[in-house]
């Protein structure tokens, strides 16, 4: 009869080391999908912030396609950007001054604002 209880109690132990090998392995998988599940959500939210950004660009390049397409909206542009002027044209540059400045120049002025 001791030899049957010791190769019960044997068996017994090697079906829990079984069932925690089985169980353990199970859990190894589980986190790893865990993982990479959040390791995709973040790449997700990096994509729709790039295509979140990528539609405003695109936006604005067609406003800016529009208006250079007008000479009404091309002329300044290219005034501003290539500092070029047409015959009988100058462009003046303004240099700005802090806020006391103005403010000293508009009392000497005697135009307090």
């Amino acid at each position: 009869m001791r030899a049957a209880a010791l190769l019960r109690l044997m068996g017994r132990m090697g079906v829990v080391c079984v069932a925690l090998v089985v169980l353990s392995a199970i859990g190894v998988q589980y986190a790893r999908v865990i993982g990479r599940n959040i390791a995709l959500a973040h790449e997700l939210r990096d994509v729709e912030h790039d295509v979140v950004t990528l539609r405003a660009r695109k936006t604005q390049q067609e406003r800016d396609i529009r208006r250079l397409s007008d000479p009404r909206g091309a002329i300044p542009e290219i005034h501003d950007r290539l500092h070029l002027v047409g015959d009988k044209e100058a462009i003046i540059y303004l240099k700005r001054g802090s806020a006391a400045e103005r403010g000293e120049a508009a009392r000497r002025r005697g135009t307090d604002r």
